[in-house]
């Protein structure tokens, strides 16, 4: 008899300039389609990083249980953004669909742009107040 898989506690941050209205949602019933979603940030505007000539970006977060690895859950993630038609090109910081970054695993950051980006960490932080983020 095989044993249940672990569940893990994981945040998910979510971004968008191409047509965040249609994208955003799109991606949040993926995600409750295969996850627990636990809870949801706000969501806020936010001027691009990197390569200014684009439109601003929508931000924000998602807390999800989910029984993926880490590993298994980021190439998901990665597939979720193929089918809500992310284009990767040679500019990593150009317009997208949309964005999905494994931010925290079980308690702890998995993504340096928590730290430099304050949008993020405050929608963590709003999903996850107890986080120790030092």
């Amino acid at each position: 008899m095989s044993r249940p898989r672990k569940r893990h506690r994981v945040v998910i941050g979510a971004g968008s300039n191409i047509a965040p209205e249609v994208h955003i949602p799109l991606a949040r019933e993926k995600i409750r389609h295969a996850h627990r979603i636990l809870g949801e940030s706000d969501w806020v505007e936010t001027e691009p990083v990197g390569f200014e000539r684009q439109p601003n970006f929508i931000n924000g977060a998602f807390l999800i249980e989910t029984d993926m690895k880490r590993s298994e859950l980021k190439v998901w993630l990665r597939d979720v953004e193929s089918m809500l038609g992310r284009i990767r090109t040679a500019n990593r910081n150009g317009p997208r669909t949309i964005d999905l970054d494994l931010v925290v695993w079980d308690g702890e950051i998995q993504d340096s742009d928590f730290f430099s980006r304050d949008f993020l960490k405050r929608a963590v932080i709003q999903l996850c107040p107890g986080l120790d983020a030092d």
